[in-house]
This record gives structure tokens, sequence and C-alpha cells, in this order.
């Protein structure tokens, strides 16, 4: 009786630890399949996505025309303060960025060629007179058109200049890509474009500076503060 009992026990054991077993194996297999799909859409969710703004448009730096028009009246005879301001801005960029020809460029057909003559030789004396070498300097003319009573002179030079791609670029419908979550295409743009305004030195996008040589006065005054207060601050 005792055996007969010890192997029904043991037959329901048996049954219960492969019910056991299959029902763990369902389970372990439910979850690789979750996984394995959890996996896979993560893939594609990051794949779909671009690369970020500065990818999609990076600053560049290259070689660019600087330009800058000086409007003139058909009366004007020299250049007023204002006008000289703006040229002494244009001359202090050029020291800063360029060291090769600026060219100015004065309307010829237009009611105010004559003002425009007058004012390009001022303008080249003031270039002259802010450092720019006269051999440097060229002046030629250009046609303007005869209905155009202030057609302007046109200063410029070439020089490193740190920019982007044109922004505005709308070519898909914005609507169209929010359940993929991407970046569409015009994102990020002026942010880019407004940091490469910025830059006085397109140069330190590429290295840093050299570092400047130290105060040596500066120095003295601090560690001397120190020795005597144990502190750096001035009582």
């Amino acid at each position: 009786m005792t055996h007969i009992v010890s192997s029904i026990r043991g037959t329901e054991l048996a049954h219960a630890h492969r019910g056991y077993s299959w029902r763990t194996g369902a389970i372990m297999l439910a979850v690789g399949i979750m996984l394995g799909g959890c996996a896979k859409v993560h893939d594609i969710e990051v794949g779909s996505i671009p690369d970020d703004y500065r990818t999609n448009h990076p600053i560049v730096i290259s070689e660019k025309e600087q330009t800058m028009d000086v409007p003139v009246a058909s009366g004007d005879q020299t250049m007023n303060y204002g006008t000289k301001s703006i040229v002494r801005g244009f001359a202090a960029r050029y020291r800063e960025t360029a060291s090769g020809t600026v060219q100015i460029l004065a309307p010829v057909g237009s009611p105010n060629t004559h003002a425009a003559s007058a004012i390009a030789g001022d303008i080249t004396k003031t270039l002259v007179d802010e450092g720019i070498p006269a051999h440097r300097i060229v002046v030629n003319a250009y046609q303007a058109a005869a209905e155009n009573d202030a057609a302007p002179i046109r200063l410029s030079y070439r020089a490193i200049a740190a920019h982007t791609n044109q922004c505005g670029q709308w070519p898909e419908d914005l609507v169209s890509n929010t359940m993929e979550n991407k970046h569409y295409k015009n994102f990020g743009c002026a942010t880019q474009n407004n940091l490469a305004a910025q830059l006085a030195n397109p140069a330190d996008l590429i290295a840093p500076r050299d570092m400047t040589p130290i105060d040596a006065q500066r120095r003295d005054t601090v560690i001397g503060l120190y020795r005597k207060n144990g502190s750096t601050l001035e009582e």
C-alpha cells in the first residue's frame, strides 16, 4: 500500500514538474519575443531619426566675399559723419580678417553718377587713413539703371569666413513626419547661422589660440595677499 501511494505521489510530482517546466518555458518564450520586438522597434526608431542639426547644417570655413553698400544721394559732395563711420568700420573688419584687394565699385549711368565719383575718392582717402595701403585699393565702375537715383557704391574684399547652408528649406509638410519623430529639414539652421555670424575669428573653430603672457605684477600682488592674510581678498 505504501509502495502504491509513493508511486502515485511520484507520478503527481512528475506531472507537476512537467507542467511547471512547460509554463516556465512558455513564459520565457513570451518574454524573449517581447524583448526581441522591443529591440527591433528600437533599432527602427534610432535609424529613422537623422543626425542632430550640427550635422544637417554644419558650419563651414571657406573664402567668401564681404560686401558693404554705401548709399549716395545725387547732391552729395563728400561723405557725411554717418557714412564715414560705416566706412571706418569696414576698414577695421578688413584689417582683422583680410590682406588682399579692396574693391570700390562706383555706379555710372544713374542720376547720382557724379556724386558717386566724388564720394568714391573720399572713401579711398578714408580707407588709406585707416591703415589700408593705397596699392591694395582698386576703383572700378558698374552700369547702374538710369532710373536708379540712389545707386550705391559697393565696397568688397574676399576673406575667410564661417557660414552654413541656406536656411528656409521646406521640402516636406511638417505634419507628414510627426509620427516618425524626425527632424524637419530646416531644424537648427537659424541657430547655426547665428553662431557662425557671431564668430570674431573663424579660425577658433579649427584650433585654439596661443595663451597670452601672464601678468607678473598681478601675480605678485595675489601671492603677497595670500602670504599676509591667508586669502587673496584685499581687506
